[in-house]
């Protein structure tokens, strides 16, 4: 699928301890690259990279993104030729108990990462990945595009947003064209919603809140059953983000800028139908409504407009919202069948096989590709 462009190649991860990230740290090393991480711990326990032995497999820096120098100093030892930034402060309701820290982690901690690659002469592309959050909601019925205004009305969005502001000055000032190191740096801003898939146990996450009622035999507590999710299995933003950097790599400037990676329209579900389609696929449970009319502002309604990276990449999501909760329960039975013990690595691979025929047969119907 990526040409083998990340075979024998350095990949800086940021945030490979969380769900996303230990999940591309995975599906980089099986494309057959070198994987440095750096992170604070993982965010949860159990967790995907304790889960999958991550650290055993790659090289783990544990590092604050907050911390310029630790930083600086990976970049200089390691020499990435690729960066994914992940690593952010996720939550929305953590972002209004501690609005400081969610700025500092997702703006301040960006700015760190951008000087690190514009500082380190290996670098060649760099993936930015931030939020469908990052617009400008005003709750209507059509997606976002890529040049629709950003901002946010609670620090976690507002926060992505000015990320996104940091990486349009980046861009335009140091990674089109770097006066200081006469290259060009490839760099594009990825924005995806909701993701789900086997490995998380995120706060405040509603998969991972299934999970941990269907697994000890309660009822799922919903905040807001109504509220509508761009609902997606954790492989395809990351598929996407993956053929972007292999095209950045190959046409820096006509790739570089924002790019949108999100479900086709039947993966758009209420909470409570994203519960009733999970407990099916579990095999029993309930749910309970826990909506409060007093409680902390979230978005009901966000969906994004992908035309840009259908027509130009080209991605297009592969898996239908039932095949995304089928492969989510599915690997959590497995976890949780080994008695928390067992090497979910192999298992995640598995997945990741499956993905990649599936794609390869939608995309590219007369060839087979693998890993």
């Amino acid at each position: 699928m990526f040409d083998n462009i990340y075979k024998k190649k350095t990949a800086l991860i940021t945030g490979h301890t969380g769900f996303k990230g230990s999940w591309l740290a995975i599906w980089l090393k099986e494309l057959g690259a070198d994987i440095v991480g750096y992170s604070l711990a993982p965010p949860s326990e159990p967790n995907n990279f304790e889960a999958t032995r991550l650290r055993e497999k790659i090289t783990h820096i544990h590092g604050d993104i907050r911390d310029l120098d630790r930083l600086m100093e990976t970049f200089k030892k390691y020499q990435p030729e690729f960066v994914f930034h992940l690593a952010a402060q996720p939550i929305v309701r953590l972002s209004y108990d501690d609005p400081k820290m969610t700025f500092d982690t997702n703006v301040g901690g960006t700015v760190n990462v951008f000087e690190a690659v514009r500082k380190t002469p290996s670098v060649k592309v760099l993936v930015n990945i931030t939020s469908d959050k990052c617009y400008e909601n005003r709750e209507w019925v059509w997606g976002y595009r890529e040049n629709d205004p950003i901002g946010g009305h609670d620090p976690y969005s507002a926060s992505k947003g000015c990320a996104e502001l940091v990486f349009s000055a980046y861009l335009k000032s140091f990674f089109s064209q770097s006066t200081e190191q006469n290259k060009t740096i490839s760099a594009a801003s990825a924005r995806a919603g909701n993701v789900i898939g086997g490995g998380d146990w995120g706060t405040d996450r509603l998969v991972p809140d299934c999970i941990r009622a269907l697994s000890s035999h309660q009822p799922i507590g919903i905040r807001n059953p109504q509220a509508i999710r761009p609902w997606q299995h954790v492989l395809e933003p990351l598929s996407g983000y993956l053929q972007l950097g292999a095209v950045l790599w190959q046409d820096p400037e006509k790739y570089s800028g924002a790019w949108n990676f999100g479900p086709d329209d039947s993966s758009y579900l209420t909470v409570s139908e994203m519960a009733d389609r999970l407990i099916k696929y579990w095999g029993d449970g309930s749910w309970n409504d826990l909506s409060d009319p007093q409680a902390l502002h979230e978005v009901s309604l966000l969906k994004l407009n992908c035309d840009k990276a259908h027509a130009q990449l080209p991605w297009h999501s592969v898996l239908t919202i039932g095949e995304c909760l089928q492969m989510t329960a599915v690997w959590y039975k497995e976890f949780y069948s080994g008695g928390q013990t067992k090497d979910m690595y192999p298992f995640c691979v598995e997945q990741i096989h499956s993905y990649m025929d599936r794609a390869t047969k939608k995309h590219h119907p007369k060839t087979q590709q693998t890993l």
